[in-house]
């Protein structure tokens, strides 16, 4: 995974959301991950609409703003998407919503879910621990389990993770409440 281009720690963001003319902050978890938490006057814009939809984001997003997500990865990933569609300098919250907590800055909390981190964390392993138990039955089945490895290292170098793309499709990741165009206007609105 290369570094952002551009990013801003929690103190200069902080300093930042004084200013007059304070940065948007995007945030680019998944709308359950949102909903459970996040910083005051951000937009939720999942990483998946923000790659469907860069041509029409990178119109009404600027290199004042600044990408948010758990712990900067997505962030990154989303910086870079917006890059390759001609949106280069877009900031990135080093250290996310994690380091942005552990500052104790504000935070706006709704209902509490697992963030996709431990969703991952938790699915693999019951994968990697069903295909050895039931290669007891099974013989051959630990080769499943040595997928499932080998895919989390994929995930690590690559700084993807198809399980993780999964999981943030499935119902309990998803609320009523995220449309994408209404995030669009916001952000359009808001300059």
């Amino acid at each position: 995974m290369s570094t952002p281009t551009t990013s801003v720690d929690v103190a200069g963001l902080r300093k930042r959301l004084d200013d007059a003319n304070p940065p948007r902050l995007v945030d680019v978890r998944t709308p359950a991950e949102f909903e459970a938490a996040h910083i005051p006057g951000s937009v939720n814009v999942p990483l998946d609409a923000l790659r469907a939809r860069r041509a029409e984001l990178i119109r009404h997003l600027n290199g004042d703003d600044v990408l948010v997500c758990r712990s900067g990865q997505r962030a990154g990933q989303a910086e870079r998407a917006l890059a390759e569609a001609g949106l280069p300098g877009v900031r990135v919250l080093t250290g996310g919503l994690t380091a942005w907590q552990a500052s104790g800055a504000p935070v706006n909390r709704g209902r509490q879910r697992w963030d996709l981190e431990r969703q991952v964390r938790f699915v693999a392993g019951f994968l990697v621990l069903l295909g050895l138990l039931g290669s007891l039955l099974v013989p051959g089945l630990q080769w499943f389990s040595a997928a499932i490895g080998a895919g989390l290292v994929f995930a690590a170098v690559s700084g993807t993770c198809a399980m993780g793309m999964l999981l943030a499709k499935m119902p309990w990741n998803r609320t009523a409440a995220f449309d994408p165009q209404r995030a669009i206007a916001r952000l359009a609105g808001s300059r």
